[in-house]
């Protein structure tokens, strides 16, 4: 997961991040940056907020024609004989 940095940061390998440096952690390091007030919130968004944002769209029309088994289906049961 790819977050910005508020202040200098040592990772574990030892390269040291500055303020305002993007960089990929897991959930784990991400808590323990967010603990230590060390990780940029987007505007508007407070350290403890759950909020998430979402885009929504319109779901595609589905031509009926097109509808049928994918490439992965089984073959059909042959029942006619």
């Amino acid at each position: 997961m790819q977050v910005r940095l508020s202040a200098v940061w040592t990772d574990p390998g030892g390269t040291v991040w500055g303020p305002g440096d993007t960089v990929d952690v897991d959930a784990v390091t991400l808590a323990e940056l967010e603990e230590q007030g060390m990780v940029e919130q987007p505007a508007g968004q407070s350290a403890g907020s759950t909020e998430t944002t979402t885009t929504t769209t319109k779901p595609k029309e589905t031509d009926p024609s097109k509808i049928g088994p994918g490439p992965s289906s089984p073959p059909a049961d042959d029942t006619d004989k």
